[in-house]
């Protein structure tokens, strides 16, 4: 498909197909996707929904870490580079909601984006797996959430709440807190760094939305399978880091040894090759449409 084939992103609703694919996959597997290439990418493993992290966004554009530096702009730029070019229904994180939540649900409607996830802290956020996060009142979340569902300009769009409560509160207090994130409109639940997977079902059981399991690697949750997960009650999968991760590992062995040697002849069977690249990018199509086009002008 060529870029003139594909329908606009007004053709259809967007969270719609997020819903689709959550009531056809159960758990929903959920691949993070830091650029567009990447998401071309998961598209072609079988994902039926992709991720953009805000860690992701911070870490692999920006170069900065996950300590709330980065804005709606900088964030929106890579929605819509996905957006436009893979037809997966795309999860957003977008912290708290930066300085004006309905600008920002409108912003990411318009972008493409299919759902988001809207979280607990204070605006200079940090790290979900990390220590002494700042948590914001039940009542000032209670907020941000009607706020972003009266925003939607899509009613399929989703928006999800998530809570970083556990660490601080316990999962009594995170539990009411999530219910209360529920009556306020909510129509997800992602519950961080939980450290026992048994954890998510005593909110699966309460909670008459379904439940997102942050799977990151080297955090405070314990990694499980899509079966013990769904023992849990557990209706989405998250990985949004993961891809990113071994691209990372992948890249600096490749900058080591090609300092050390000089040359890349003992790496070209660790590459992708050109073949390959164009398979994913649908490179002939465009070619084959530049091609027509010079004849057309000649």
């Amino acid at each position: 498909m060529t870029t003139e084939d594909k329908p606009s992103l007004e053709a259809r609703s967007r969270g719609q197909d997020f819903r689709q694919a959550l009531a056809q996959e159960q758990p929903l597997q959920i691949a993070g996707t830091v650029n567009a290439y990447c998401a071309l990418m998961a598209q072609k493993a079988g994902f039926n929904a992709i991720y953009l992290s805000g860690a992701g966004v911070a870490n692999a554009s920006y170069g900065m870490p996950d300590l709330g530096m980065t804005a709606l702009d900088d964030v929106l730029i890579d929605v819509i580079r996905i957006t436009q070019i893979c037809d997966l229904p795309l999860l957003v994180d977008i912290d708290t909601g930066w300085d004006d939540i309905k600008q920002t649900i409108e912003y990411m409607t318009a972008a493409g984006a299919a759902a988001v996830h809207l979280e607990d802290q204070v605006p200079r956020k940090r790290c979900g797996h990390r220590p002494n996060k700042q948590i914001i009142s039940t009542v000032e979340m209670e907020e941000r959430i009607r706020t972003a569902v009266a925003a939607k300009t899509d009613p399929e769009f989703m928006v999800m709440a998530r809570t970083d409560a556990l660490a601080n509160e316990g999962i009594t207090a995170t539990l009411e807190r999530a219910q209360a994130y529920v009556a306020a409109g909510a129509e997800a639940i992602f519950i961080e760094a939980v450290t026992e997977i048994s954890q998510y079902k005593t909110f699966s059981d309460a909670l008459s939305v379904p439940i997102l399991a942050n799977m990151t690697e080297f955090g405070m949750t314990p990694l499980s399978s899509l079966e013990q997960l769904q023992q849990q009650g557990v209706n989405m999968a998250l990985y949004p880091l993961t891809a990113f991760r071994a691209m990372n590992q992948a890249a600096a062995n490749v900058y080591t040894q090609l300092r050390a040697d000089g040359t890349q002849a003992a790496l070209l069977a660790k590459l992708q090759d050109r073949e390959t690249l164009y398979d994913y990018l649908n490179y002939h199509a465009y070619e084959q449409d530049l091609d027509q086009a010079a004849k057309k002008d000649e």
